[in-house]
């Protein structure tokens, strides 16, 4: 079996871009900074892995390795605690709707939703004339809700749109199809709808007076018909997706059922990749409240200060671990010598010794799921986001791992990146790992 698609060398720069013939179905919705399909291909093949072998991504976000899997008939698995990233992931493995049904029902709803938006005098498409409270009343979301958005991440005219959207979806709802023109949904918001921009976290833009939606949202479902029609000979893909936390595999996973892992975690810096996907999370209504919100992120590792509580105790996995100590160390002495008082930044040091005991915590958890001799592959990358302390990731794990009874095979880099503040090269690497069994 082959995986490797055949093309010239690339470009640092251009080395974790989706690659054109890679956009089928990956490109349904995917995180901009997911790693691409083309790097999981490389190490199904480094691994040799062959059909009736099972792949799992602990850290699944939008389902990359699970489809390329499947692109290739072979079984995985997935855990995932985002609920839109979990959505795209398991929408992204189910390809048994019928792509002409799929087309057919979007497009009722489609007509369906312009109309209801006609009668109010609210074309589709975005028009100069800004349209006055007086002249209609729009929809918005409840005020709990709201209330957790990015502000100014979607204008009124262009949300009112995407409720009456998703009001003709619940009332037309058939289930052969809505989750995948829900998803369609959730990518319309994002990148055609919103004032969102991304480089690379999650910013807000110029707001757009109007937008678009319902035509965009027609034209998504359209590409993910077109897509299911070029896997149509493909068996439906073995694909198990659960939603929880990754620090808590067993939960999931039966014993002696792996035989390798690929995966990315979140490094440790200050993304937080529940505003990442804030947006489509509560329109959708997969968020309705500040406790909801909170119940998500203690579901996700402690890689960011926004998501870490007083009761968190993974750091007491890494007590003993030196050079987690002297790193955490270092940044509090740095924070004190800068005179940086913030409550953010009075807890990088913790977030560090969260972050890593929780990769412990987690490699811990997999080892019984495990079959002898898996190969595991971990996408991470060294970070300066805490006052411009080193913190070599990919090191670190790998010690964590032996410590843990994993043999490490390699580091292999990835690629490297420029530190926004300092400049510097960092580097993005592959942590390969083996477990021996006992």
């Amino acid at each position: 079996m082959s995986y490797v698609i055949a093309r010239k060398p690339v470009a640092n720069q251009d080395i974790n871009k989706l690659y054109l013939e890679d956009r089928g179905i990956h490109d349904w919705y995917r995180f901009v900074l997911s790693f691409p399909p083309h790097l999981v291909r490389d190490y199904l093949e480094r691994f040799a892995i062959r059909p009736g072998q099972r792949v799992l991504d602990p850290f699944c976000g939008t389902g990359t390795v699970p489809v390329e899997c499947a692109k290739h008939g072979i079984v995985s698995a997935g855990i995932e605690a985002n609920s839109v990233a979990h959505l795209a992931s398991t929408v992204k493995t189910d390809w048994s709707p019928d792509p002409d049904g799929l087309e057919r029902h979007a497009v009722m709803v489609a007509d369906a939703a312009a109309a209801a938006l006609d009668m109010e005098s609210i074309p589709d498409i975005a028009i100069l004339r800004v349209v006055r409270p007086q002249d209609n009343i729009l929809r918005s979301l409840p005020p709990e809700q709201e209330k957790l958005l990015l502000a100014n991440s979607i204008s009124p005219l262009p949300l009112h749109k995407a409720l009456v959207l998703l009001e003709h979806l619940e009332r037309y709802r058939d289930e052969r199809y809505y989750r995948h023109e829900l998803l369609a949904l959730a990518k319309t918001l994002v990148y055609s709808s919103s004032n969102l921009h991304f480089g690379p976290e999650v910013g807000v833009g110029v707001p757009k007076a109007d937008a678009a939606v319902v035509g965009p949202w027609r034209m998504q479902v359209r590409s993910m018909a077109a897509d299911l029609r070029q896997v149509h000979h493909l068996r439906h893909p073995d694909a198990h997706i659960m939603h929880g936390d990754a620090r808590e595999a067993l939960r999931h996973l039966a014993p002696s059922s792996i035989d390798a892992v690929f995966t990315s975690p979140p490094y440790p810096n200050e993304k937080d990749y529940t505003r990442t996907t804030r947006l489509e999370s509560v329109v959708l209504g997969f968020i309705r409240s500040k406790a909801e919100l909170r119940a998500m992120k203690k579901g996700l590792m402690r890689s960011n200060t926004r998501g870490v509580y007083v009761e968190d105790s993974d750091d007491q996995w890494v007590t003993h671990h030196p050079r987690i100590q002297e790193i955490a160390a270092a940044i509090e002495a740095r924070r004190i010598a800068l005179g940086k008082t913030s409550g953010f930044e009075r807890m990088y040091a913790r977030v560090t010794k969260l972050y890593f005991g929780g990769m412990a915590r987690h490699l811990a958890e997999l080892r019984p799921a495990l079959r002898p001799g898996a190969q595991l592959g971990y996408v991470v990358g060294d970070q300066a986001s805490y006052l411009q302390v080193h913190i070599p990731t990919g090191q670190i794990l790998a010690e964590i791992a032996q410590d843990l009874g994993y043999e490490l095979v390699r580091i292999d880099l990835f690629r490297t990146r420029l530190a926004t503040a300092t400049k510097v090269q960092l580097r993005e690497e592959v942590v390969v790992l083996r477990w021996p069994g006992n």
